[in-house]
């Protein structure tokens, strides 16, 4: 009886250690994924499975961001660039596209975790910018009637549209959606496919982190031009019009401290140095489906929506001036004009 009730205590310690290892190793691979392959987009790619083709959204020779890597917040000043009072992203084109295209409408708007029937008025919020720093996003695409989605470096200059939240959210030479990456991609350890660029070095990818939900959405984005000249204010929601005058270079462009290191570009924390505007609240991390939410009382000027008429946007003809989306057809334009509502905040897992 003495053996048995033995042999019975090894077996539950021998299953209970196994389990330990089996659970050790999940949290393990959890943390990192090294084997993850990441694809490099150049300026001008659309890239593996656009949802269209957009010319003249990108801008070559954008002059580096100082302290590139690391994690940085969506609303630091300088973190994106423009050209002043212009902008060559054209929303209202993207929206008369999804809505000619429903397929993939539907497709476009699971991946930003809002109904097809929201497009109008999740594109009226997003601003155009460009990247000052080569940017770690998910690529989400289309392809033979289906969604695709992986890893993607975004080479600085490439013209993308950002949420209320400073998150880059749409690939404005495709159209394709953009979100966070997943947490577990190390940009230092991960394999990199597709072109490369002079300059690229993992250590200099950059992830951008959502602005604390708690301060609700960003009013106005500071912005450098490409040649790292000047700064200026353009306001949430417009598109280049409503820009401020120019003003002195962010603080960041010209105040690097002596001896600082390059920021690991996949600790997942801001680095030392870096330009965090407050306090963030755990794991605000992902803002690509974002969860309804509501801002604070006053703490934004209502964007405008998009018209004809409206100053953030100049209607162009299509396949004319900078940023015209390829035709979509006779498929239906319905005015993409709608009130301003309250942004989602950014999902907290």
């Amino acid at each position: 009886m003495i053996e048995i009730f033995s042999a019975i205590a090894r077996h539950r310690a021998l299953t209970a250690s196994a389990a330990a290892l089996v659970a050790a190793a999940g949290m393990l691979s959890g943390c990192s994924d090294a084997g993850a392959t990441i694809t490099r987009l150049t300026v001008g790619s659309p890239g593996p499975d656009p949802y269209t083709l957009v010319s003249n959204t990108d801008k070559t020779g954008v002059k580096d961001r100082p302290r590139a890597g690391g994690t940085k917040v969506g609303d630091s000043p300088g973190l994106y660039g423009g050209t002043r009072q212009a902008s060559t992203c054209d929303r209202q084109k993207l929206v008369a596209f999804l809505q000619a295209n429903p397929d993939k409408a539907r497709a476009w708007a699971g991946a930003q975790g809002i109904p097809a029937s929201d497009i109008p008025r999740y594109v009226s919020r997003l601003t155009p910018v460009l990247l000052r720093t080569d940017t770690l996003v998910t690529n989400h695409g289309y392809s033979n009637g289906k969604a695709t989605s992986g890893p993607a470096v975004l080479q600085a200059g490439m013209g993308v549209l950002i949420n209320g939240y400073g998150v880059p959210t749409v690939k404005c030479n495709c159209g394709n959606p953009l979100t966070p990456p997943e947490k577990k991609i190390s940009t230092r350890n991960a394999s990199y496919d597709g072109r490369s660029w002079p300059g690229f070095e993992k250590r200099n990818v950059t992830r951008i982190r959502p602005r604390d939900s708690r301060k609700g959405t960003i009013v106005t984005f500071v912005l450098v031009d490409p040649e790292a000249t000047m700064g200026f204010e353009r306001p949430r929601a417009t598109a280049g019009p409503a820009d401020g005058p120019p003003v002195a270079l962010p603080p960041a462009e010209t105040e690097v401290p002596t001896g600082e290191s390059p920021a690991p570009s996949d600790s997942g924390l801001e680095s030392p140095g870096t330009e965090s505007p407050g306090p963030q609240s755990p794991g605000t991390e992902s803002p690509g489906t974002e969860s309804p939410g509501t801002e604070s009382p006053g703490t934004e000027t209502p964007g405008p929506g998009i018209s004809p008429e409206s100053p953030g946007v100049t209607p162009q003809e299509p396949g004319t001036g900078t940023g015209g989306m390829v035709p979509p057809g006779d498929g239906p334009q319905s005015p993409i004009s709608l009130p301003p509502s309250e942004e989602p905040a950014p999902v907290v897992s």
